[in-house]
């Protein structure tokens, strides 16, 4: 072989390592994505498997929220019908969404019954339920970071283009509104 050919072979060999090296990338962040998802359906499993206990304590003292506490519990009966998958996590965060609103509605009405908030068990709840929304919050900024990173390698150059092979698009940010609202793009 002349040298031509082996300088063509080596520089092609290397442009297959990057390009594979690129792929591969591009592979781990789509899958923290979907890791970072599965950290936040965690947590919010968590804070599913807390609202009876918040509503069963709260039905004892709190006759006039009565409407409230039935929309809770047919919203988190909604949310966990919803299979856990990537697919749904629009559909699954916009009815959390809706069920976060209405629990802080729910705790803020709490404040107004002082026998209620003076109640040992519904203390501990409460605690517990301020915890799971601080690791939800937690969960959500790893999900952010991981789409940071997945949405920067795919809109770069050469990487948007193995992305767009793959049909990898990128992926909305949990926002910091008052209402947060989340509608991803599916894989």
């Amino acid at each position: 072989m002349d040298s031509v050919t082996i300088t063509v072979l080596v520089l092609s060999a290397i442009l297959l390592i990057y390009l594979y090296m690129v792929y591969i990338g591009i592979i781990k962040k789509k899958n923290k994505v979907l890791e970072a998802f599965a950290s936040v359906d965690v947590q919010l499993k968590k804070r599913y498997d807390l609202i009876p206990n918040i509503i069963v304590i709260a039905k004892a003292f709190m006759e006039h929220e009565r409407n409230l506490m039935t929309e809770v519990t047919k919203l988190r009966a909604q949310a966990m019908e919803i299979k856990s998958d990537f697919k749904n996590i629009g559909k699954k965060l916009s009815l959390d969404t809706e069920l976060a609103d209405k629990m802080s509605k729910l705790l803020v009405a709490v404040e107004n019954y002082p026998q209620l908030k003076s109640d040992k068990t519904m203390l501990l709840t409460m605690q517990t339920y301020n915890e799971v929304e601080e690791h939800i919050a937690a969960a959500r900024r790893f999900y952010n970071s991981a789409v940071n990173d997945l949405n920067n390698a795919v809109e770069i150059f050469p990487s948007s283009l193995i992305a767009a092979m793959l049909n990898i698009k990128a992926k909305d940010f949990f926002s910091a509104k008052s209402d947060e609202r989340i509608s991803p793009k599916g894989f």
